[in-house]
């Protein structure tokens, strides 16, 4: 019966996959919402006693997709029982997509929280574990708060693991029928049980899988295995956070001539000549030194430490020193608060809580800052993204910019990316992108048009690419008397309240990235009437999927919203671009003494993003391609491919 309804839409619809699977998907969500009126009369005590009763038909059942409409109707009743809220039928269209194993891009404010409790629902009654993974620990914990009454309606457990658990709490956390929790967490957990396990960890030891079988942790194991995950933003984990491998680090004590080693290539690295003493690459971030450069090297004066360390590691360190003085920018790529240097995300603009560059890039960087150096670390165990979420049986996701990276999805994943419509039509309006020769120019049109909006009552969204860029146009404000919150990585702990305030009127947040994911700004009705929220993008990322999701701030469900991007030729986009392309881009710039450039100019922001997104993929291809090369070799040998070779 299931292959006919397929054929009948696929027929209905000419043929074509995407519309197909709406057409399918809409007819089930129908049957869906009619079995859900069915159940609005029922007590609390029969909605558990079915509750249970399909738990035991989902233990049974060859296939899920036979209990799938009582399940889903049930989810929706205990939804709008707990919530006072219950799915729309675009919402259950994109939990069908979930639970078939496709990537729903949803747009922003379309719900996605409420959306995964279907498919999560429906999966947990396996008994295997469901794990539902979000960017950070904070919306991990938000949506477990929010959503775990439910679950627990229809006889669930539930539980959330963040950074500050111990292995006795993750243990149990894991335990539960559904765990929300982030992709860092949960690859770094599956690490340590690797640890725990030694070397018989990928499946040598036929009491280690027996064990298993019975979710028995007597080697100390805190996951229970990997069935079904369903991973919020997922372009943005799968993507964006593919390129950082998990690494689970051992520190190496430094020693004195080490460290005198690296202060003092940092102090030397600012006095040698480009071209002529080294190379610096700005689209891989790599410098070398030449010829000339190490003959300079070797005829500088050294602190007398260094006489015993080999020339060759005088060399190294000072490329690395070159690195962190030109690739790396505070308040951009890091921060530094208590004598620390802390990673911040690019594309979330969170503090990455706990992570390290390798390779002695990170010491070379806390030289630079003149902060205390840190151990350096060896590897004990490390995983991509990309091979760790290939351990699951289960796998789909959503959000709201996959479809431009589907290509790469399929590709890596066997992912397909389904468009769900919205619910209600976006009235979203974007404005003409202004451009600048310069920040100078372009920071005070920023300024005075947050001036207008405020005096049309209108709530602002300043989006911004990094701390530097946010605290600039701050301090730009407070000289205008303009009164507004910053929210960057900072002041990450007062974000909910922030958040909070940030759709009431003339209220103007300045945010980086921290405000385009998993952020819902909820208007006050004096906005709503004057035209809704107005984001302002100060510049274009390195990636388009980012650009897109702080638009997607603005007319969330209907509201009224609009944008518009400022754009300058001093951007940092143009900072990851060769030498040779910022001249020619400048000397464009010079030839025009207007305050604002022509819009047409624009499609040279583009190309540019455009460059750096190949290189992004280029860099995760080959990376995957490396990682599953060493993998073979590990196994070839018989050792854990997960387990670096230490001394």
């Amino acid at each position: 019966m299931s292959n006919l309804n397929t054929a009948w839409h696929w027929g209905k619809t000419g043929g074509r996959p995407n519309a197909a699977r709406i057409s399918r998907w809409r007819s089930m969500a129908n049957d869906i919402i009619a079995r859900a009126e069915k159940l609005r009369d029922i007590t609390e005590e029969e909605l558990l006693k079915q509750g249970r009763e399909i738990h035991w038909q989902a233990k049974s059942a060859k296939d899920l997709t036979e209990i799938l409409p009582d399940a889903f109707a049930l989810a929706r009743e205990a939804s709008r029982r707990v919530l006072g809220m219950e799915q729309y039928p675009v919402q259950i269209m994109g939990a069908c997509a979930l639970f078939e194993g496709h990537i729903a891009e949803m747009q922003t404010g379309e719900g996605k929280t409420l959306t995964a409790v279907m498919p999560s629902y429906l999966r947990a009654l396996r008994g295997r574990g469901v794990h539902v993974i979000t960017v950070n620990d904070y919306l991990a914990q938000r949506d477990a708060d929010q959503m775990g009454p439910v679950y627990k309606a229809l006889g669930l457990t539930v539980s959330c693991v963040t950074a500050e658990m111990e292995p006795e709490e993750r243990r149990a956390a894991y335990a539960c029928d559904i765990t929300y929790c982030t992709a860092k967490e949960l690859g770094f957990d599956f690490l340590r049980d690797r640890l725990r396990s030694g070397t018989d960890a990928h499946g040598t030891n036929i009491e280690k899988k027996a064990r298993s079988l019975f979710n028995k942790h007597d080697d100390g194991q805190v996951q229970r295995g990997h069935y079904f995950a369903l991973i919020d933003e997922a372009d943005s984990i799968l993507i964006d956070e593919a390129r950082t491998p998990l690494i689970i680090g051992l520190l190496k004590s430094n020693d004195s001539s080490a460290v005198t080693l690296m202060r003092w290539s940092q102090r030397i690295c600012k006095n040698l000549k480009p071209v002529e003493d080294y190379i610096f690459d700005p689209e891989r971030r790599s410098a070398y030194l030449t010829d000339a450069g190490c003959r300079h090297l070797m005829l500088i004066k050294k602190p007398t430490i260094l006489d015993k360390v080999e020339t060759q590691k005088i060399y190294t360190q000072v490329e690395r020193a070159l690195i962190a003085q030109y690739g790396f920018q505070r308040d951009r790529d890091y921060v530094v608060a208590d004598d620390k240097v802390h990673i911040v995300d690019e594309s979330t603009g969170r503090i990455m809580e706990g992570r390290k560059w390798q390779d002695g890039l990170h010491q070379a960087i806390e030289a630079k800052e003149m902060v205390p150096i840190t151990a350096a670390t060896g590897q004990a165990a490390r995983i991509t993204v990309q091979e760790f979420f290939r351990h699951y049986t289960h796998l789909s996701g959503m959000t709201g910019t996959a479809q431009t990276a589907r290509r790469e999805l399929k590709k890596t994943f066997h992912l397909k990316v389904a468009v769900i419509p919205t619910n209600k039509r976006c009235i979203r309006k974007g404005l003409p992108t202004r451009l600048f020769p310069t920040l100078k120019a372009k920071w005070e049109a920023v300024a005075s048009e947050i001036e207008r909006m405020r005096e049309m009552n209108r709530a602002v969204l300043l989006g911004t690419p990094s701390v530097e860029a946010s605290e600039a146009v701050s301090q730009l404000l407070l000289v205008r008397g303009v009164p507004h919150q910053v929210l960057n990585a900072h002041y990450h702990e007062q974000e909910a309240e922030i958040v909070k305030e940030a759709g009431h009127a003339k209220r103007v947040t300045i945010a980086t990235n921290m405000a385009g994911r998993g952020t819902d700004i909820l208007l006050d009705e004096t906005v709503r009437g004057a035209g809704g929220l107005h984001v302002i993008a100060t510049e274009m990322h390195t990636s388009d999927r980012i650009d897109r999701q702080l638009l997607g701030r603005a007319a969330r469900q209907g509201d009224p919203g609009s944008y518009q991007f400022f754009l300058s030729w001093e951007d940092e986009l143009f900072r990851s671009l060769s030498s040779t392309e910022q001249e020619r881009l400048k000397r464009k710039a010079e030839k025009s003494s207007k305050a604002e450039l022509s819009a047409h100019m624009h499609r040279l922001f583009k190309a540019a993003q455009r460059k750096i997104q190949k290189a992004h993929r280029k860099n995760r291809k080959q990376l995957l391609k490396h990682e599953q090369q060493r993998n073979r070799m590990y196994l070839q040998m018989g050792i854990d491919p997960y387990l670096e070779l230490t001394e």
